[in-house]
């Protein structure tokens, strides 16, 4: 598996170059005439474990999640704060600096059981809890796809699956201001039951360590020993122009 240790400048290509990983690795190979990639069933590209981790707070809005419910506006525009939609579903989330945020990128026809998605939860989350466990810290998974400190949570997760490939990717509260979530968020939609009501400042919390200090550990258990020399920036340029920095991608449901 390759390593990803890449955060760019702009909210908006952080997020897209997720989708971007997928889709180079699901279309993998030829290029038409235009320069888009094509499906070329002969090419295999690298499983990839990407780590980022913000320069300023973000509201990263599920595939589906409805902003006017899930997000303070006001608050955010007021404080310059980017709001951003990533194509994974799940909920609305607050990150910025101090949540390490990962991605792994892994390809179903080496790991066929992770077609079922309850199996790919479990196996991507084991990853980050034996990971945090070398670090002396235990925690457990709760829910369809959280981590919890006791009953707090400080990981969510979601996936988005193609054919051939799925990105399932989260973040990690380590140094952050949970204070910010409250201000940029309202009451989640759908809540996991043991959450029992419970407000976003009771309910989350952040792991007692640096994200420094949890990044070698998360490379060594994903066993991403080799840089990724060639990342897909024209396509994640190409995403940020075409969906990403448009409103009717991040305003509205599609």
């Amino acid at each position: 598996m390759q390593a990803l240790q890449l955060t760019l400048d702009d909210s908006a290509g952080n997020i897209a170059l997720d989708e971007a990983l997928l889709e180079q690795a699901e279309h993998f190979g030829d290029r038409d005439q235009r320069g888009d990639i094509v499906p070329n069933e002969a090419g295999t590209a690298p499983e990839v474990f990407r780590l980022w981790e913000p320069r300023k707070t973000i509201v990263v809005l599920g595939r589906s999640s409805p902003l006017e419910r899930e997000v303070n506006l006001e608050y955010c525009e007021r404080n310059n704060i980017d709001i951003v939609r990533r194509c994974s579903g799940g909920a609305t989330i607050v990150t910025g600096p101090g949540c390490l945020m990962y991605a792994v990128l892994l390809d179903y026809r080496k790991r066929e059981p992770l077609r079922m998605l309850e199996n790919a939860h479990h196996f991507v989350m084991e990853q980050t809890r034996l990971a945090i466990a070398k670090i002396g810290i235990n925690v457990t998974m709760q829910g369809t796809s959280d981590l919890t400190l006791g009953d707090r949570k400080f990981s969510g997760n979601s996936l988005r699956c193609k054919r051939n490939w799925l990105v399932y990717h989260g973040t990690i509260l380590c140094d952050f201001d949970t204070a910010d979530i409250s201000k940029c968020l309202g009451t989640p939609i759908r809540q996991p039951e043991y959450r029992l009501g419970r407000t976003h400042d009771e309910f989350l919390t952040t792991l007692p360590c640096r994200v420094e200090d949890l990044r070698p550990a998360l490379l060594e258990q994903w066993g991403a020993n080799s840089e990724m020399a060639d990342w897909p920036e024209q396509l994640t340029r190409k995403l940020v122009d075409d969906k990403y920095s448009r409103d009717e991608w991040t305003y509205k449901v599609r």
